[in-house]
């Protein structure tokens, strides 16, 4: 492991990024990409979604490395139908610099020029909200901050969920029921989340803020997650 940095990241193995603010890595060791499409734009069901037609919007808790983003952003440009348009809108307490995006992508060498876009247009590092223009189809609007505070404050509403935050015995205000609540108000009719975890509070709360939850196998070694929607007939919280 690299010595730490000024920013809370050490590096194992040159460039898999590692936090020592939450003591835990960005994406999973075994092949970080792969739970990308297996527990966010699989168990959304996005290419399933996308095939309807229509406007689409994501929201995700916990920006890190831009992984998410880029491996949903290459799916999207496959997928699309004409006339279509991508927001993703990603909810970052500590948005990294662009370099140490570039360095920890870098091992997915077919994502490097959709991630050389995304740096084109990278925001100096602060805590005012960034929409930047992807491509003609795609947006990401990045929201730094608190997500407890940031959360609440966005008004508009997402198709899909990406609850990607540090693990939840590591950083359990991602995970708490006021947030969970604020995710399901901001959330439409029928939408839906997907998350890596499959901790059982994490499970609870989720539940408690309305979301229909249910428990499948997860990615490589971990044997389960979560994945839900929000019941049509729900009311907003």
């Amino acid at each position: 492991m690299d010595e730490p940095t000024e920013d809370g990241l050490d590096w194992i193995d040159g460039d898999m990024p590692f936090s020592t603010r939450f003591g835990d890595h960005f994406y999973a060791r075994e092949d970080g990409r792969a739970e990308t499409a297996h527990v966010f734009v699989g168990h959304n069901r996005l290419a399933e979604r996308w095939a309807v037609g229509g406007d689409f919007v994501i929201a995700e808790l916990g920006f890190g490395t831009g992984l998410n983003l880029l491996e949903t952003w290459r799916q999207w440009r496959i997928a699309r139908r004409a006339g279509q348009r991508l927001r993703f809108v990603s909810f970052e307490a500590y948005p990294m610099a662009a370099g140490d995006i570039r360095r920890a992508i870098g091992r997915w060498p077919d994502l490097a020029p959709l991630c050389e876009v995304l740096l084109s247009h990278w925001p100096p590092l602060s805590d005012q909200p960034h929409t930047l223009a992807l491509d003609a189809w795609t947006e990401l609007t990045l929201l730094t901050g608190e997500a407890g505070r940031t959360v609440p404050a966005w008004r508009d509403r997402a198709d899909a969920w990406y609850l990607d935050g540090f693990a939840p015995a590591r950083n359990p205000e991602m995970w708490s029921a006021e947030l969970m609540s604020a995710v399901f108000g901001r959330t439409r009719p029928g939408g839906t989340f997907a998350t890596y975890t499959a901790a059982g509070w994490v499970r609870r709360n989720l539940e408690g803020a309305g979301f229909a939850v249910e428990k499948v196998p997860g990615h490589g070694a971990k044997r389960a997650m979560l994945r839900g929607y929000r019941p049509r007939a729900a009311t907003t919280r």
